[in-house]
C-alpha cells in the first residue's frame, strides 16, 4: 500500500506540532522501513507553502520573535524542501481540477487522485476526521497506520515501480510532450530514439518497430526469406524466434546450445547447413551475446546473413562491440520486462546495410516507399510515438542500470558460490562438437543447485535474468514461493518439443537444450534489487535442502 501524505501531516512534522508530530513521524518511518512509496500531491504545493508559512508566522508572533514575513517564508520553503527530498510527486490531472462545487475542493482533489488507483493500492495519510469518516477505504490516520501489522513481504521478480520513481519527471515530460504535439504515429520521438539507439550501438541504421517479434519478422522479409528456405536457430528460446521463420513460410532448423551459456553452439552449425539454408538466427540469451565471431565466420564461408536476436542482451558487449550491431541485422525488444523496456510492446532493428535498412523501413509501413506507393509486401509494424517517448525517458539511466544489474549479479555469485553444492562446472567447450556419448557430463546433478558460469571474458552481460541449474526445480520453487520469493523458468520446454514444432526436430537431437529446460530457474533480478533482499533470497535457497 502506498501513502499520499495530506497537508496536515506535512505541517505536523515540519513544525513539530504537538501532539500530532510524533505519530505522524513514526508512521512515515514505518512506511520507509517497509519500502512503502510516499507521495505528495503536486496540486497541493501552494497550500503546503501557505499553511506552513501561516503556522510559522503565528508561532513567531506568539513567541515575540521579530522575524520579517520574508524570513518566515524562507524558513517555510527550507523546511518543505527538506521534507520532500525522499517523496514522490503525484501529478495533478485535468479531471481533478473542476472541484469547486464540492464541500472542500482541496480534499476533493486528493480523493479523486486516490480513486485513479485500484482500491487499496494507495491511501491518504491524514488527520482530517471528516475524510477519515466519509472515505474509510481511501484514508488512514497516522495512529491507525502505526498499529498495522507487517505488510506483505513478497518480493517482485522485476521491479519497474522503483525505476519509474527515479525517472518520473522525465517520463511525465516525454508523455505530455507527445500528448500536446499529437503526432502519435512516427512522431519526432521516433526519429530521436532511432538516432540515439543507432549512435549507442554504432550501427548506421536503427528502425523502430512494433515489437521484438516484428523486428525478427521484418528482418526475414527484408532478406527475402520465404517458402522452401531454412533458417538455423536455437530450440532454447522464446517461441517468437522460430515463429517468425514459419510465418514467412520458411523452416526453422534447430541446433543445440552451449551448456555454459545456453546460447547457440557454433560448433554444431555447419553439420545442419543445407542448400536451402538462407540465414542463421542466434539468440543472445539471459543477457549475454552468443559467440557471434564464430557464427559470422561460418556464415561468411557459406554466404549467409546472420540475424542476432538480442531481445535479452541489448546493452551487452561482445569484444567491445554492442549487442545488436554484431551481425548483418540485430533485433531487440522493448517489452516492459526487458533491460530497456517501454510500457507496452516495441522493438528495433539495427543494421549498417543501407539497402536492408530501406527495405525494413518500407516493410514496417505496409511496403510503402512513398505515400500510397507500395513497392513490396509489408506489415503494419510501426512502434508508436508514446512508447518511443517512454524509452527515451529511460535511456539516460540505462548505463547506470546495466552497471547495477552487473553488481547485483556479481553479489549473487559471491553469495551463492560458497554454497554451491557442486563445484563441477558445466562441460567446457571442446575442440570437437559434443556427441551423444560425450554428453554424459550433462547427467542430472545430484546436488541442490549449480551456478551458470560468469559471462565469457570476451563479452559482458546485462543479466536480463540471473539463472541457476536446479535438478529438483519444482521443490525449490515451491519453497521459495512459500517464503514470498518469486521465480521464473526461461524456458521449460524446448521449441522442438512444442506441439507446433515437434515435427521439425526430435528431442534427442538437442540433448543440452532438453536438460537445461528441465533444470534452469531464474531468481528475482533488476537493477534496484537491494542487498537485504538478495540476502533473503540466498538464505531461502541455501537454508533448506531439497
Amino acid at each position: 500500500m502506498n501513502l499520499l501524505i495530506d497537508v496536515n501531516v506535512v505541517i505536523d512534522i515540519c513544525t513539530q506540532r504537538k501532539p500530532h508530530a510524533e505519530p505522524s513521524a513514526i508512521a512515515l518511518e514505518i512506511a520507509k522501513l517497509n519500502h512503502v512509496r510516499l507521495w505528495l500531491y503536486a496540486g497541493s504545493t501552494q497550500t503546503l507553502e501557505y499553511n506552513l508559512y501561516r503556522h510559522l508566522r503565528q508561532e513567531n508572533l506568539e513567541a515575540g520573535r521579530p522575524l520579517t514575513n520574508a524570513a518566515v517564508l524562507a524558513n517555510a520553503r527550507r523546511l518543505l524542501s527538506e521534507f520532500v527530498k525522499d517523496k514522490q510527486w503525484l501529478a495533478a490531472l485535468a479531471a481533478e481540477g473542476p472541484v469547486f462545487d464540492t464541500q472542500d475542493p482541496e480534499d476533493a482533489q486528493l480523493i479523486r487522485a486516490i480513486e485513479r488507483f485500484p482500491l487499496g493500492h494507495i491511501r491518504l495519510l491524514t488527520r482530517d476526521e471528516r475524510l477519515l469518516t466519509e472515505y474509510p477505504d481511501q484514508t488512514i490516520s497516522p495512529d491507525a497506520y502505526c498499529k498495522l501489522g507487517q505488510p506483505d513481504q513478497r518480493l517482485d521478480f522485476i521491479d519497474l515501480k522503483t525505476q519509474q520513481d527515479a525517472i518520473r519527471p522525465a517520463l511525465e515530460q516525454q508523455i505530455h510532450r507527445v500528448l500536446h504535439h499529437g503526432h502519435y504515429i512516427l512522431g519526432p520521438e521516433v526519429r530521436e530514439l532511432e538516432a540515439r539507439l543507432a549512435a549507442y550501438t554504432g550501427a548506421r541504421h536503427c528502425i523502430t518497430v512494433a515489437s521484438g517479434t516484428e523486428a525478427l519478422l521484418i528482418s526475414l522479409m527484408a532478406l527475402g526469406i520465404g517458402p522452401g528456405d531454412e533458417v538455423i536457430t536455437t530450440p532454447f528460446t522464446f517461441v517468437a524466434t522460430a515463429e517468425v521463420i514459419c510465418l514467412v513460410g520458411a523452416t526453422p532448423v534447430f541446433v543445440d546450445i552451449e551448456p555454459d551459456t545456453c546460447n547457440l553452439d557454433a560448433r554444431l552449425i555447419e553439420a545442419k547447413l543445407s542448400p536451402r539454408t538462407k540465414a542463421i538466427m542466434p539468440v543472445s540469451l539471459y543477457g549475454q551475446p552468443a559467440d557471434l565471431d564464430a557464427i559470422n565466420a561460418i556464415a561468411a564461408r557459406h554466404g549467409l546473413p546472420v540475424i542476432e536476436d538480442a531481445a535479452q542482451s541489448f546493452g551487452a558487449t561482445y569484444k567491445g562491440r554492442q549487442s545488436g550491431n554484431l551481425s548483418t541485422l540485430g533485433c531487440t525488444s522493448f517489452f516492459p520486462s526487458k533491460p530497456l523496456g517501454c510500457y507496452g510492446d516495441g522493438g528495433a532493428i539495427f543494421t549498417s546495410d543501407d539497402a536492408l535498412a530501406q527495405a525494413c523501413r518500407e516493410i514496417r509501413v505496409h511496403g510503402q516507399s512513398q505515400r500510397y506507393v507500395h513497392t513490396r509486401i509489408g506489415v503494419g509494424g510501426r512502434m508508436d510515438t508514446l512508447q518511443c517517448a517512454i524509452v527515451l525517458a529511460k535511456l539516460d539511466r540505462f548505463d547506470h542500470e546495466i552497471a547495477q544489474r552487473q553488481t547485483v549479479a556479481r553479489r549473487y555469485h559471491a553469495l551463492l558460490a560458497p554454497q554451491e553444492a557442486s563445484r563441477a562446472k558445466p562441460p567446457s567447450r571442446q575442440a570437437d562438437p559434443p556427441t551423444q556419448n560425450s554428453l554424459c557430463a550433462l547427467a542430472p546433478l545430484r546436488e541442490t543447485f549449480q551456478l551458470l558460469p560468469w559471462p565469457q571474458p570476451d563479452r559482458t552481460s546485462v543479466f536480463a535474468q540471473y539463472t541457476l541449474r536446479v535438478p529438483d526445480r519444482a521443490a525449490l520453487q515451491a519453497r521459495l514461493h512459500a517464503a514470498g520469493i518469486p521465480t521464473a523458468v526461461h524456458y521449460p520446454v524446448p521449441l522442438n518439443e512444442q506441439p507446433a514444432y515437434a515435427h521439425l526436430c526430435c528431442p534427442d537431437c538437442t540433448p543440452v537444450a532438453r536438460q537445461m529446460a528441465r533444470e534452469v530457474m531464474s531468481l528475482p533480478m533488476h537493477p534496484d534489487l537491494s542487498a537485504a533482499d538478495q540476502d533473503r533470497i540466498v538464505t531461502a535457497i541455501t537454508a533448506v535442502p531439497i
